[in-house]
């Protein structure tokens, strides 16, 4: 697992704008006639049509995509009873993830009490203003009590996460494991280590999957629950056993199945190893396992294993669940989260897992062809069709069960619908660091004398995306580094100037003086350069020392380019540079090419970057709809730009038919499907998203991604500098952290490639 510095994780939380989660309108309200509409006195209509139907509140409000994740801190994962307040930071982030994953706008709410009749009270009073409810880390045994009352008592879905979550996921797994194994679950020994609320809650829905309760072994900390204990809560009474008392390890002995959501490194191999044949070992604590994964899977060869830790497959996550149930739920307008809906989560996860994995999920963890198998038996987080096969599958089931007030009746539609909300977004950054991960190169940072450049030098370092190479005066950089409590010991630092590089110098001095002497390069001059870090790093990639290089945070952009395409060059195929921008939006991503480096391209050159930019977004999985785009559409003007653009598309619609490609095109038209298929129907564009714009001059490239990043809501990440032979990429001047971490991250899959292509 990556490295998390306290500093690091402060420093996230209270820069800018405190905390992680914020409240925007979604309406207009920048006029007079705006603010009477939404205040008063125009809000009298909506509310005088609540009164008269309460149902019309999920027609005129927040209310049906408005959960509130509710705390009082009593059971904070890891942290113990640390009170309401101090659980906000964990609340708030669970609001994130409901919004990133399903779209589902929160409110956290930590409410400072320990009393169950207190709580209750307190949480149905305040129950109007939400369509749902996940409460999260209260402790055992009130949360149970809590849940069950609040359900009872409440007409909105609502689910304590800790509790189901696990369970929901882990049922998902255990069912896929059982078929790989070809076990019974009615015959399956289950031994569980730990008896909290996700313990128990694991245990009864693995008995609503088919397990027998007198198959099932259950642990707390004094050891094997029996029926001969005292002092047993009634949820711990329906696991007692009537087994004697024996230790763990014993209870061990033939189980088929061992879930642990108690505390790390209670298991050793020998207690795999008595298990009965194919076992199946969730070892689920955090932040380390029950027994590691390796030990676990060193123990035997047939052994299933899975843990809560992202860097071993079979992760079990609670979010590949909470987001989508609610999602479905809330879509129905469902009454309640019942059996009906958790378990068919359940299985529709566990499905997910059968199906053929899309590409982007392979790539984004290095695996050629990730298919249903041991270390394939729950799909990962960042599976981009879970919104769209469990958020359904729930709200069918919440039809079928009787508690949807609002049934859907065309599900196709609805599939679209939920992939339109999320803006058909992939998460493509999330699948690239992934990739990233698994395959991690060496990254030269040119700049290392740059606090922001060191500080994302750590960060790839300790995520394990990157293997980073310093550049620069030592003194300066351990300064530096000193200076600002990183820590970057165990990183190569090379100083192009000092007599420790003079070998090295020398010798790239004369490989560049052989590329460039017919250039206007004499060896003197060769040397010279070499003493520059933009020449040497570039040079270092280029012989195989490195695998891929960063530059730009400090100098300007055509100064830092020129040494690579001297000593690196361009690929053969394309002949052509360009720099794109990927573009996140709630729309979904968006590239923009070229930003940074062709001024004023003709339309052989647009020609060219068009088809440097369509294989650039192919490799990222995502198909290229290419708008041309001009201040004209399709001929409405003569100028000679326009008519510059219009030449490119013609050649590429007779070269390249398969490209759609279409233009000269308004920049309104080009992303308005709508519009667009209104006026223009004959475009090649058809009535699709475009994701792809290709700027008439480096000016209107370059304007409009600086403007777009500066007006909010988006995520600019670039320029990923396109058409070069290796992996170069040039930031602009004053890059922040995140912004180089990004690049970084892009280089490393990027030089991944270009090496599969040599």
């Amino acid at each position: 697992m990556s490295k998390i510095r306290k500093q690091e994780a402060l420093d996230y939380h209270s820069q800018g704008r405190p905390g992680k989660i914020e409240v925007v309108p979604s309406k207009p309200y920048h006029t007079q006639r705006d603010l009477s509409l939404a205040y008063s006195p125009g809000v009298a209509e909506p509310c005088l049509a609540i009164a008269e139907n309460p149902d019309d509140v999920y027609k005129y409000t927040a209310k049906r995509n408005l959960v509130a994740v509710i705390s009082n801190g009593t059971a904070v994962l890891g942290l113990g009873d640390i009170g309401a307040l101090a659980s906000k930071p964990v609340m708030e982030g669970k609001g994130l993830l409901f919004k990133i994953f399903a779209d589902i706008d929160v409110f956290d709410i930590e409410i400072d009490a320990t009393d169950v009749d207190h709580f209750v009270q307190t949480v149905k009073a305040i129950a109007p203003t939400f369509g749902g409810i996940n409460l999260e880390d209260i402790k055992a045994p009130e949360c149970f009590e809590i849940e069950q009352r609040l359900k009872q008592e409440l007409n909105i879905p609502l689910m304590h996460d800790d509790q189901h979550g696990t369970a929901i996921i882990t049922g998902a797994a255990l069912l896929n494991a059982l078929e790989i194994t070809g076990k019974k679950i009615e015959k399956i020994k289950v031994v569980v280590s730990g008896a909290g609320p996700s313990a128990i809650s694991c245990a009864k829905l693995y008995l609503a999957l088919g397990a027998k309760v007198e198959n099932i072994y259950m642990f707390d900390s004094k050891g094997l629950i029996t029926k001969d204990r005292t002092n047993l809560d009634v949820h711990k009474q329906q696991f007692a056993s009537s087994a004697p008392h024996c230790e763990l390890k014993e209870a061990m002995n033939e189980a088929d199945v061992f879930l642990g959501l108690s505390r790390g490194n209670i298991v050793d191999k020998t207690m795999i190893q008595v298990m009965a044949a194919n076992p199946i070992v969730f070892a689920c604590a955090n932040p380390d396992p029950e027994i590691p994964y390796q030990e676990a899977i060193d123990s035997r060869p047939d052994v299933i294993v899975a843990t809560g830790r992202s860097d071993h497959p079979n992760q079990v996550n609670n979010v590949l669940g909470f987001p989508f149930i609610f999602r479905g739920a809330l879509d129905v307008h469902a009454s309640t989260i019942n059996e009906e809906m958790k378990l068919a989560a359940v299985r529709a996860i566990a499905a997910l897992a059968k199906e053929p994995v899309p590409e982007e999920v392979n790539q984004a963890y290095s695996i050629k062809n990730l298919v249903f198998g041991k270390e394939y038996i729950i799909p990962k987080p960042i599976d981009p069709r879970l919104l769209t096969v469990v958020a359904p599958a729930v709200a069918k089931a919440a039809v079928d069960s009787g508690v949807a007030r609002s049934p859907i009746s065309d599900w196709d539609k609805y599939k679209q619908e939920l992939s339109l909300r999320m803006g058909l977004d992939k998460k493509i950054m999330n699948q690239i660091t992934q990739q990233a991960k698994k395959n991690p190169k060496r990254v030269v940072f040119v700049e290392a004398d740059n606090y922001s450049v060191l500080k994302a030098a750590q960060v790839v370092k300790d995520e394990g995306i990157a293997k980073p190479i310093l550049l620069g005066n030592t003194a300066v950089i351990k300064q530096v580094i000193a200076e600002n409590n990183l820590d970057l010991s165990d990183v190569p630092i090379i100083d192009t100037r000092s007599s420790d590089a003079e070998e090295t110098r020398l010798a790239y001095a004369q490989i560049l003086f052989e590329k460039r002497k017919r250039k206007g390069f004499t060896l003197h001059e060769a040397k010279i350069a070499m003493r520059n870090r933009n020449h040497f790093g570039s040079m270092m990639v280029d012989q195989g020392d490195a695998d891929a290089m960063i530059t730009g945070v400090t100098r300007n952009y055509k100064d830092s380019v020129r040494p690579p395409l001297q000593v690196v060059g361009m690929d053969k195929q394309h002949q052509i540079i360009a720099g794109m921008y990927m573009i996140i939006t709630k729309k979904g991503t968006f590239f923009f090419s070229d930003t940074t480096v062709n001024l004023e391209p003709t339309a052989e050159d647009l020609v060219k970057i068009t088809l440097l930019t369509y294989d650039a977004v192919k490799r990222f999985n995502v198909e290229p709809r290419i708008a041309m785009l001009s201040y004209s559409n399709f001929g409405t003007s003569k100028g000679a730009e326009a008519v510059k653009v219009n030449e490119a598309v013609k050649i590429l619609h007779e070269k390249y038919p398969h490209i759609c490609v279409d233009g000269e095109i308004q920049g309104n038209f080009a992303v308005n499907s709508a519009l667009r298929t209104s006026k223009f129907p004959f475009t090649k564009l058809g009535d699709q998203q475009t994701n792809t714009l290709i700027f008439p001059n480096l000016s209107s490239g370059n304007i409009a991604y600086k403007l777009i990043q500066e007006m909010g809501e988006t995520e600019a990440i670039g320029p990923i500098l396109l058409g070069m032979k290796k992996s170069v990429h040039v930031l602009q001047l004053g890059a922040s952290v995140r912004e180089i971490v990004n690049m970084a991250t892009i280089a490393v899959v990027d030089a991944h490639q270009k090496q599969e292509q040599l």
